[in-house]
């Protein structure tokens, strides 16, 4: 297998095992430890992308995720690190996003 195979496939069980859990109406099949693990993950790959300079790292696929779904997620991530969104704010308005 290829490098390019493996950046691609690199995702593809978690994202199918997600995938599955939503279609069936039952999002307990993912493990929610595993689900934490991978969003941590993520969350910090995507940060250090950004704070790199690669303006081109998405967060999300836009178009396969609602605006209501990102509150929750983003409004969760929040709580859980302490903040307020007067702290929030002081990064949201930094110079060059």
């Amino acid at each position: 297998m290829s490098a390019v195979q493996d950046k691609t496939a690199l995702g593809d069980d978690f994202v199918v095992a997600c995938e599955r859990a939503l279609a069936a109406g039952r999002p307990g099949e993912v493990n929610d430890a595993d689900l934490a693990r991978v969003m941590t993950a993520a969350v910090q790959l995507y940060a250090a992308k950004r704070d790199g300079g690669d303006a081109s790292a998405a967060p999300v696929l836009a178009e396969k995720i609602t605006p209501t779904e990102i509150v929750v997620t983003v409004s969760d991530m929040i709580r859980a690190a302490g903040l307020n969104l007067w702290d929030v704010s002081m990064w949201f308005n930094r110079s060059g996003r």
